[in-house]
C-alpha cells in the first residue's frame, strides 16, 4: 500500500490534481433553508429540540457530500452554524467532518479561532491535534485544516503551526478577507507606508518557510477574499509559497476572472470556495426533493466557469 502523504499542502495539491478542479464547498447549514421534507422527519421523531435540528443538518450535509465528494477536493465546514445549537450541533459538526473524510474530502474547520499560549494549543489540539484524555492522547475534531485570526500575533500562531508540523495538518490564516468592511482594519496604512493586509501577508510567507511541502507550498495558508481582486494580485506577489482559501466566490459577489490573480503561474495556489450558491442551490428551482442533485449540477457548473481562467 502507498504511504500516505503526510504533508498538508502536499495532500492538498494531490487531492487537487486528482478531481481536476480547486474548489471548495462551504457546508454552512442554515436551518431556515434546510427542505422541510427533512426538518419534518426529524421534528416528528424529537420534536423542536436542538438534537432534532441537529439531526437534520446532519442528514443534510450528508446529502451533499454524497452529491459532490467526487467532483470536489475539498469542504468547509463553518462552525458557528453548528455551534449555535449547542452540543448537539457540535456533534453534527465532528459527524459532518467524520462523513466526508470517510468519502475521500479534505476537512478545512472554519472557526477563525485564536488566542495566545495554553488557550491557542487548546485551540489547536480540539481542531487538528490530539488532547489529554486521563493521560492518554487522542485525537478530537481531527479536521485537515482550520482558519485562524492572526490579531493577535506571532504568539498566538506558533502552537498551531508546531501542531501542523507535528501532525500533517494545515491553517488558514485570515489576510484580506472577503466582507465589505474589512478594510476598516485590514487597508489601515502603517509607518513603513504598507497596508496591515501586507504586513501580515509578510509575516505568513516567513511563517511557513521552514516547512514547504514537494509541491512548493507550505502548510501555513491565507485567507483572501475573492471580492478583493487587486489586493489579491499584489498577495500573490508577496506569498508564492502560500496557499489561498478564497470565499467570497458567488453569493458575495466574486466571479472567475476575480479569483484569476488568487493562481501562480502553475495553475496552483488557490482553493475556491463556494457555499451557498452549491447547498442551497435548490432553492431557484423550487423542488427540494432534489437539493442534493441540484447541488452537484451547480457545482459542475462552477467547475466550468472556473476552467475558463
Amino acid at each position: 500500500m502507498a504511504k500516505k502523504t503526510f504533508h498538508f499542502a502536499d495532500r492538498l495539491v494531490e487531492a487537487i490534481n486528482k478531481k481536476g478542479t480547486p474548489i471548495c464547498v462551504g457546508l454552512d447549514p442554515r436551518l431556515e433553508q434546510i427542505p422541510d421534507f427533512i426538518k419534518k422527519a426529524h421534528i416528528a421523531k424529537k420534536g423542536r429540540s436542538f438534537v432534532a435540528a441537529a439531526d437534520a443538518i446532519l442528514e443534510f450535509n450528508k446529502g451533499i457530500i454524497d452529491a459532490v465528494h467526487d467532483l470536489v477536493p475539498v469542504v468547509k465546514p463553518q462552525f458557528a452554524f453548528y455551534e449555535q445549537y449547542g452540543f448537539s450541533g457540535v456533534w453534527a459538526f465532528e459527524e459532518t467532518c467524520k462523513y466526508a473524510q470517510e468519502k475521500g474530502l479534505i476537512v478545512i474547520a472554519d472557526a477563525k479561532c485564536n488566542d495566545i499560549g495554553s488557550t491557542a494549543e487548546a485551540y489547536a489540539n480540539a481542531f487538528l491535534g490530539e488532547v489529554d484524555l486521563f493521560g492518554e492522547k487522542v485525537p478530537q475534531m481531527d479536521c485537515d485544516a482550520v482558519t485562524v485570526n492572526p490579531y493577535l500575533g506571532y504568539d498566538g500562531v506558533k502552537p498551531f503551526m508546531e501542531v501542523c508540523k507535528k501532525k500533517g495538518k494545515g491553517i488558514f490564516v485570515l489576510v484580506k478577507t472577503s466582507n465589505h468592511s474589512s478594510g476598516d482594519l485590514q487597508d489601515r496604512v502603517t509607518e513603513d507606508k504598507l497596508k496591515n493586509y501586507e504586513v501580515t501577508a509578510h509575516f505568513l510567507e516567513s511563517w511557513g518557510a521552514d516547512e514547504i511541502g514537494q509541491f512548493g507550498y507550505s502548510a501555513i495558508g491565507a485567507v483572501i477574499g475573492a471580492t478583493f481582486p487587486v489586493e489579491a494580485k499584489r498577495l500573490r506577489e508577496i506569498m508564492p509559497h502560500v496557499y489561498f482559501l478564497v470565499p467570497g466566490y458567488g453569493a458575495q459577489g466574486g466571479k472567475a476572472a476575480d479569483v484569476k490573480a488568487c493562481f501562480n503561474k502553475d495553475g496552483l495556489g488557490a482553493i475556491i470556495n463556494s457555499s451557498r450558491d452549491i447547498i442551497f442551490a435548490w432553492q431557484k428551482e423550487g423542488n427540494e426533493k432534489n437539493y442534493a442533485a441540484a447541488a452537484r449540477e451547480k457545482t459542475l457548473a462552477m467547475k466550468a466557469d472556473l476552467s475558463n481562467i
